[in-house]
Formats: structure tokens, C-alpha cells, sequence
């Protein structure tokens, strides 16, 4: 049983798309798993930096 219920009914650009979504997707989730530690990080570097430009305005 496929997972797209219509997959063989889908145009081959349609098909194209699910799958580049797909592996999008993946790819994030992945990157998210390996790098979660650092996320919060990230947005505080993010949130000071907006912070710097606001007060230095």
C-alpha cells in the first residue's frame, strides 16, 4: 500500500514535488535532531542581535 493513496494517478511534476517536500522535510528534521542543543542558542544570539541594533539606533 503506497503512502500517497493517488501516487500512480499523480502527474510526474506532482510526483517531483512530494518527493523534493519529502526529503525537505527529512532534512530539517534531521538538522533539528543534530543541532537541537544549539537552537536555543541560536535565538538568543538572534534576539541580542536585534536588541544591539535597536539600541544603538
Amino acid at each position: 500500500m503506497p503512502l500517497v493513496p493517488r501516487w500512480r494517478y499523480m502527474t510526474d511534476e506532482a510526483k517531483a514535488l512530494t518527493k523534493r517536500s519529502a526529503v525537505s522535510a527529512l532534512v530539517l528534521l534531521v538538522v533539528l535532531l543534530i543541532f537541537r542543543g544549539l537552537v536555543p542558542w541560536v535565538l538568543a544570539a538572534i534576539a541580542a542581535w536585534w536588541i544591539w541594533k535597536a539600541i544603538s539606533r
